[in-house]
């Protein structure tokens, strides 16, 4: 015969748990985060860019956003602001650099000469005046020599064509680059590329 035992069922009371603390939210979210203005939740270490203000610190160490190739006035590693480059079309004297450029082949070495030390601000004019003085300067040398030396008259005439024959191509050819939207330079084989290192090496 089966007998059946009856167990009081007890109520469940907080007495039966351990007692917990109730849940905190963290303090940093923004609807539990007291502050004075109940529509702002843009937290303080990501500034907006709206609210800029002289007096807001925003290094790194105060929890700003860090800026990268900039440094502290006077600390190590400050770069010091410089102007930007100079206009591709300014001549220190304001004029034209197409005609500057064809200029400094006209009259050989003496053209490049002046402008060599007359336009100190425009690398395009420069460049053509170097590679005018390397281009022009043996072929004037050359034919000096043949009027020295009592050479035939078609020797002569020769290197005097070939030397007038340089100056209208380069000159026109570098009229033509200069009137191109990004200046490109015309560099005569050997010498060309020696007149671009010595513009570089200045």
């Amino acid at each position: 015969m089966l007998t059946v035992h009856s167990h009081a069922v007890t109520p469940m009371t907080s007495s039966n748990f351990a007692s917990f603390a109730p849940y905190a939210p963290p303090p940093d979210e923004p609807e539990h985060n007291p502050s004075p203005s109940r529509f702002a939740t843009a937290r303080p270490w990501f500034p907006t860019h709206a609210s800029s203000s002289h007096n807001i610190d925003t290094s790194y160490q105060s929890g700003g956003i860090p800026t990268f190739g900039t440094s502290a006035a006077g600390g190590l590693g400050a770069v010091e602001e410089t102007e930007p480059p100079a206009n591709q079309w300014e001549t220190r004297y304001g004029m034209r650099v197409n005609l500057l450029a064809a200029a400094a082949y006209l009259l050989g070495p003496i053209s490049a000469f002046i402008l060599l030390v007359f336009e100190t601000q425009n690398d395009f004019v420069r460049f053509h005046a170097y590679q005018s003085a390397l281009l022009t300067t043996p072929l004037v040398v050359l034919r000096i020599l043949c009027s020295i030396f009592q050479l035939p008259l078609w020797i002569r005439t020769f290197f005097t064509l070939v030397l007038l024959a340089c100056i209208l191509f380069m000159s026109l050819r570098t009229a033509r680059d200069a009137s191109q939207p990004h200046l490109p330079r015309f560099e005569a084989p050997i010498i060309g590329p020696l007149a671009a290192q010595w513009l570089s090496d200045e």
